[in-house]
């Protein structure tokens, strides 16, 4: 199970460290995005915070199953929040976000079952 983690964990890491570093550097994509599902762009430096620190979680998650678990929880309900900014925008094209939240929800089952 511990290798499993490793590995939905490392993906999910990379995923989240892209996506902080372009809501970071204000990537057009991401901000016309973001300005489409009415989300303030004075929101935009904490979301990237808030998923770098994920990303992190989840590898610190490697060596310190807690931490790990958190991350894990963090990263799951903020991909919900996702899918569901996305759908009170009625915006349905919630299929990478979807997925994000399948990620980081197996992430957490495989580092409960590894603890």
């Amino acid at each position: 199970m511990f290798i499993g983690y490793a590995a939905v964990a490392a993906l999910l890491a990379f995923a989240l460290s892209a996506s902080a570093f372009l809501t970071f550097t204000r990537n057009p994509q991401i901000t016309g995005n973001m300005t489409k599902l009415g989300v303030p762009e004075s929101w935009l430096p904490w979301l990237a915070t808030a998923k770098a620190a994920g990303a992190i979680g989840l590898l610190a998650g490697l060596a310190v199953a807690p931490l790990g678990m958190a991350a894990a929880t963090g990263v799951t309900l903020y991909m919900a929040g996702g899918i569901l900014t996305h759908l009170r925008a009625k915006d349905y094209e919630i299929a990478p976000v979807a997925v994000l939240t399948l990620l980081a929800t197996a992430a957490l089952i495989l580092r409960i079952a590894s603890a």
